[in-house]
Formats: C-alpha cells, structure tokens, sequence
C-alpha cells in the first residue's frame, strides 16, 4: 500500500481504518468480523487506525483492543476523539484526560498519535442549524477552544499521552480561524467526496462547504485527512439502514443518482469508485474508512491499488453528483 507523507508521525497508508463501521454505526457486523477486519487491515499494510468512544458506545475501541492484543503493534499508529463540548474551564482538561485514558486503556496502547475534538467548533454564540437544544454537548466555542481546548491539549502532549492535537467539523469562520492562527492543529479531517458533503452531522450551519476547509488547510500547511468518503452510504449501491425519507443522508443517496450511473458507464461499484476519488484528490494524507466487515475491507483496498484518477475524471464524478 502506498504510503504518504504525514507530519504528525512521518508517513501513514494512503487508507485509515476508522472506527464507524467496526463500531457498527454503519450497520450490523459481529465482533469476530471486526476484529477480524482489524486484523486484515494490518495484513493489507494500513498503518492508521482512527477511533472514537463514540463508535458504538466504545465497541470499536474494545474491538482495537482485542484485535491486537499481544501483537507487535510498533508500526501501527492510533488516533482517538472525545465530544467535549463546552464545560466550566476548570474541568477541561479533567474532562478530556479521563476521556483519553479510557480510549488508551480500552485499545490498549500507552499514548494516541492524534487527539482529535469530536464536537464541532462554532463562533461565540453562534446558534446550531439543528440541534440548538443540545449545543453546550455539541458544540465547542471558538474563544473557548483557544483559551481552554488548546492549553489542555497542549498540556497532554507535554505529559506524553498525545502526540498531537485536531478537530474535524463545524462553523467554516471557527475552523478556518484556528487553522491560520499561530496555534494551528496538528491535523484536520476534512470531508472529502463528491457531493461536497458531511449529511446529516452538518449540523452547525444549513450548508458547509468541506473543499473550503480543505483549501484552507493546504494553504497554511496543516496535514489532512479525508472523512467521509462514500458520504455515510449516500455513494454506494444501497443505503445500509433504515432512514426517513427527509434525513440528510438519504436526500444525499437519492442525489448520487448519476454518480451511481456513472460508475456503472465505467465498470466500477460506487464505492470503489467513491473512494478512489478521495484518494485522488490532492492534500490529504490518508482516507478514513467506515468499513465494517472483511469484504468492504476488500473493495477500499482494490480502490487504492487501482491507478488515481485524473482531474478530468474527479471533474466528470462532481458534476454527476451536482
């Protein structure tokens, strides 16, 4: 598998085993199945694997933990998140180091690569699109990250636990003001597909413009990686659970109409061809994967090894997802 250079550890594979599907928020799979995909990642040359207590309630933290349980994991790199939200800023770091040691301790690892923010970053006093009941939970402030988040993460890299600090989703205004500021993270996830879209967890603003964050990372130098590649289903042959007809997901899959045909024009599944779009687009470092079982394993890993695909061609894919 082709590696990539990538500041915080050096390099990583071009593909990241997230934690989603292991966690079964992408539909149902057994714990044998991911524990067994774990482990096929490594055999495929995946070097990343990138969780979240959020992934099942832990599943996939324990899945981590029990897949590479006595193995020589010294090749391997670990990222974890936690959805701080906004707390009194005498608990911050409380808050985020208890969150950590749970997630080291589950997976069963001494010290995380990355440490990223689950919750979204917003403008003081900004009020979420959906959800404004809940943003205290939801959302961190962007004064507060700078004068709170960031002195807490700065302060578990210097006690080792981390080795670098990032965020993913949010207000656009927030997320590109940290990114060029004098205090930038150490790695962004940004949404990468198609559609442009993050669906149903956008829930900050009524639109986010994902290629806008990503341009903004490229511009001042801060290392990437791609989310949401398939677009939480929305670019695959059939959605993977039920949801209502108005869910932003499904609106997503019933838009992907033509970017299915497309796929089909050129031998391809959606998948295969969904995330050899992201792995083509220039600036990230990696794509993060939400596959949860041995056999999508295998399509995303066809998708690397296939050729990356030109700027006409990414071009032809985003105007039949328009």
């Amino acid at each position: 598998m082709e590696m990539r250079p990538f500041k915080p550890i050096g390099s990583v594979s071009a593909l990241t085993l997230g934690g989603g599907g292991l966690g079964q928020i992408w539909g149902q799979t057994s714990r044998e199945e991911a524990v067994a995909t774990a482990r096929m990642a490594v055999d495929c040359g995946i070097t990343h694997f990138d969780m979240a207590p959020m992934y099942g309630r832990g599943e996939a933290e324990s899945v981590i933990g029990e897949a590479f349980n006595g193995a020589d994991t010294s090749k391997c790199h670990f990222t974890t998140k936690y959805r701080l939200g906004h707390v009194d800023q005498a608990i911050t770091y409380d808050k985020l180091n208890a969150s950590l040691t749970r997630s080291l301790a589950t997976m069963g690892i001494e010290r995380a690569d990355l440490f990223f923010l689950h919750s979204q970053l917003i403008e003081d006093g900004h009020v979420l699109y959906q959800l404004d009941e809940h943003r205290d939970r939801l959302a961190t402030p962007r004064s507060y990250f700078f004068e709170s988040v960031i002195p807490a993460f700065e302060r578990l890299k210097k006690e080792g636990k981390i080795g670098g600090w990032g965020f993913a989703l949010g207000q656009e205004s927030a997320l590109e003001a940290v990114i060029a500021s004098d205090t930038p993270p150490s790695a962004v996830q940004c949404v990468v597909n198609p559609l442009n879209s993050a669906g149903n967890i956008a829930y900050t603003t009524e639109t986010f413009d994902g290629r806008k964050i990503l341009e903004a990372c490229k511009q001042h130098h801060v290392p990437t990686l791609a989310i949401r590649a398939v677009q939480a289903g929305a670019l695959t042959s059939a959605m993977d659970r039920e949801l209502p007809d108005d869910d932003a997901d499904r609106r997503d899959f019933d838009r992907a109409a033509g970017f299915r045909q497309l796929a089909s024009e050129w031998g391809e599944t959606p998948a295969r061809l969904a995330h050899r779009y992201a792995l083509s687009i220039e600036g990230p470092s990696s794509v993060i994967l939400g596959v949860k079982n041995r056999e999508e394993l295998s399509e995303c890993v066809e998708a690397e090894r296939a050729p990356r695909l030109t700027d006409s061609q990414c071009k032809q894919i985003e105007a039949a997802c328009a």
